[in-house]
């Protein structure tokens, strides 16, 4: 047994830590909620995990982002492929054309970090049954009033309200994992902290075991 995972080994079980390992995972947006939940997944013992985005690291990444270190200008794709090697890493945009093309039917889980709500919208309608979505991380500074629940039972979030208008809107009634944060935002710029950020991400994972797990 490779000694990295001896203690999920310890923890988990045998079967159901083979169970983790034979999973496969879509992490979609790799910023200061997706590259925790990749790091979190990654040292429990799950490496069959494909990333996708689109963007570089910029100088603001440096506050939350893993993987942002020694990378500024690099792609984050690139940048997260070299750290965690056995990952597939696509350099995609996320756009409405992209969703309704792409093949989610593979995937065990889908693990949504966007941040573009028609996208979140039309991934919801495509993958619902496998999902678990991030909303509103930024602008907040206590993890400890992050929730997770179903997108209809949301409250105090602006993104999640959006979500579930456009939901309903198309008629759309169908429930699925959330990650959300009814704490009231602190600024009305893009803050973000790394603590409730990460935070998001490490919830993201916890949910993602249990879901393979018990199912």
């Amino acid at each position: 047994m490779d000694l990295k995972f001896k203690r999920c080994k310890m923890l988990f079980g045998d079967s159901s830590f083979t169970k983790l390992q034979n999973s496969k995972i879509l992490i979609l947006g790799v910023g200061g909620v997706g590259s925790y939940a990749l790091d979190c997944l990654y040292r429990s013992g799950i490496t069959n995990i494909t990333i996708l985005d689109y963007d570089s690291y910029e100088e603001t990444n440096l506050n939350r982002q893993i993987g942002s270190n020694g990378n500024i200008g690099r792609l984050k794709t690139q940048a997260l492929k070299d750290l965690y090697p056995n990952i597939t890493a696509i350099n995609q945009k996320m756009d409405l054309s992209w969703v309704d093309s792409f093949n989610f039917d593979t995937y065990d889980i889908v693990i949504d970090a966007s941040d573009t709500t028609k996208v979140k919208v039309e991934i919801a309608k495509k993958c619902y049954k496998k999902l678990i979505m991030s909303l509103g991380s930024a602008k907040r500074i206590d993890f400890t009033k992050i929730e997770v629940s179903t997108i209809f039972k949301t409250h105090g979030d602006a993104l999640a309200r959006k979500i579930r208008y456009e939901l309903k809107k198309s008629r759309f009634n169908k429930n699925f994992t959330v990650i959300f944060s009814p704490e009231e935002v602190k600024t009305k710029d893009k803050g973000s902290f790394v603590a409730v950020t990460g935070a998001f991400g490490l919830a993201i994972c916890s949910e993602t075991i249990k879901k393979i797990l018990n199912n």
